[in-house]
């Protein structure tokens, strides 16, 4: 079994932070300290270079990261097959899922697939659509599920669903559904927005290209790294204005906490979609999650 301080220092590499770090290994940030000292003692190099706050690799840092990488990819190759020799429905399945799927989409789905298939281990990786895919490319994850309008030439992207990002702002206390804004209307509020790597924020981002708006030159009072964090905020803030997944405000919606804000200049679709490494064969266990996932979703959604 691989070295924990590796996957300690491999996810400090990833996040390029000690303290998501710490959140992602369930551990407190002094540990996480504790072990990069350890590893930088074990080889007498620095792996990691922290200047005004930021958080970078040096030299040694990189190729120790090269090679942790290896070290875990045997370590998977090595269980896959350990366990196909007995049971090939058994091993371990490394999830990763963009923020709005990792919240309201692929938790429903993983009970049944646990039920039908016990001995598959699974681990769900909630970051946003950019980490997704560096964690594909580094090995970290076997699949994963983003939204978003860039793409990666190195990863091969299949649709799953579809969605719709909308404007919402906190409900007003009369019970009439919003009346239409303009575009230029909507953007006048001050805006609270997912933060930059976010396939959310991307798909907003391409549509208002269109209509030749950037945004830094819009009025917004904060970037938040999830949906839930922006419903908390828009129900706090009266004044400001939302971009949001439909799919994750039917509740409050219902509850006459948050309404949405027609503007017909704006469509906002996108797509959920799978993710793998290019010219990379899925693992059984992947395959079957994929196929379960298709098959839930045509069902439920």
């Amino acid at each position: 079994m691989p070295d924990f301080r590796l996957r300690v220092f491999q996810s400090v590499a990833r996040h390029l932070s000690f303290t998501k770090a710490a959140q992602e290994l369930y551990v407190t940030q002094p540990a996480i300290t504790k072990h990069i000292r350890e590893l930088e003692r074990q080889y007498g190099q620095r792996l990691f270079e922290r200047r005004a706050g930021r958080v970078s690799l040096t030299e040694a840092g990189r190729l120790l990261l090269l090679h942790a990488d290896q070290v875990e990819a045997l370590h998977q190759q090595l269980t896959d097959q350990l366990h196909g020799l007995h049971d090939e429905t058994a091993g371990r399945l490394r999830l990763g899922a963009s923020t709005t799927l990792a919240q309201y989409v692929i938790p429903a789905i993983l009970p049944a697939f646990q039920q039908r298939y016990p001995h598959v281990g699974l681990t769900l990786l909630n970051a946003n659509s950019e980490q997704i895919a560096e964690a594909l490319l580094h090995g970290h994850i076997d699949l994963g599920f983003v939204e978003g309008q860039v793409k990666t030439r190195d990863l091969h992207y299949e649709l799953l669903l579809h969605d719709e990002l909308l404007a919402v702002r906190k409900a007003r206390p009369v019970g009439s559904p919003a009346p239409p804004l303009s575009l230029a209307e909507v953007l006048r509020h001050p805006l609270v927005l997912r933060e930059r790597g976010s396939g959310t924020l991307e798909v907003l981002e391409f549509a208002l290209r269109a209509h030749k708006i950037k945004l830094s030159e819009l009025p917004v009072a904060f970037y938040l790294d999830n949906t839930e964090a922006i419903k908390a905020y828009l129900e706090a803030a009266p004044d400001c204005v939302g971009f949001v997944s439909r799919r994750a405000i039917a509740r409050e919606v219902a509850a006459g906490e948050l309404e949405i804000v027609p503007v017909p200049e704006l469509h906002l679709p996108r797509r959920f979609e799978a993710v793998w490494v290019q010219g990379q064969p899925l693992s059984a266990q992947a395959q079957r999650f994929l196929a379960h996932a298709h098959r839930s979703l045509e069902v439920v959604i």
